[in-house]
């Protein structure tokens, strides 16, 4: 009698098993579907600057001066 529940549901002879693949595959499709519908594998996070890249930033806005620009330069290449 218990082996023929099991049946029933799927879960006899290893239908369990290939019931937990086929649903993991159809989730995995869902969501490789969902993330080449926004535009691939490209990552949400921008990518991160550098300090002499913000401080090249903070120079051309008018933020700091020449001297100072240098200064802070000199240090972050030392």
């Amino acid at each position: 009698m218990g082996n023929y529940y099991g049946d029933i549901f799927g879960w006899g002879f290893g239908g369990g098993l290939m019931m937990i693949i086929f649903w993991g595959a159809v989730i995995f499709f869902i969501v490789w579907l969902a993330r080449e519908a926004r535009g691939g594998n490209h990552s949400d996070t921008p990518r991160s600057k550098s300090a002499l890249d913000i401080l090249k930033e903070r120079y051309a806005k008018g933020e700091i001066d020449k001297k100072e620009f240098e200064e802070k330069k000199k240090d972050l290449t030392s």
